[in-house]
């Protein structure tokens, strides 16, 4: 287990790692042995790499462009996510 991120710097935290952090989180709460504060702890830092991964997934869909061909012409258009990704 490695420890814990410092919340102070988390924006500069790279969504690798972020991820991976977060990732342990989830497997510590869901052991389910954690005393109740480092659980509250546990969880206060995993809601707060859940929303930086997901702003970091957000700014990389808009920096995607696709390059398309169309009426024999290559033109770019920005990446659009599936919605549904059942």
């Amino acid at each position: 287990m490695s420890d814990p991120i410092d919340l102070t710097q988390l924006e500069s935290l790279p969504f690798e790692k972020a991820l991976e952090r977060l990732e342990e989180v989830v497997q510590l709460l869901e052991r389910g042995d954690a005393p109740l504060e480092q659980a509250i702890q546990l969880f206060d830092e995993g809601m707060k790499l859940s929303h930086l991964c997901g702003k970091k997934l957000e700014w990389a869909e808009q920096q995607v462009e696709m390059l398309m061909q169309e009426n024999g012409e290559w033109i770019k258009k920005p990446f659009e996510a599936e919605e549904d990704m059942d």
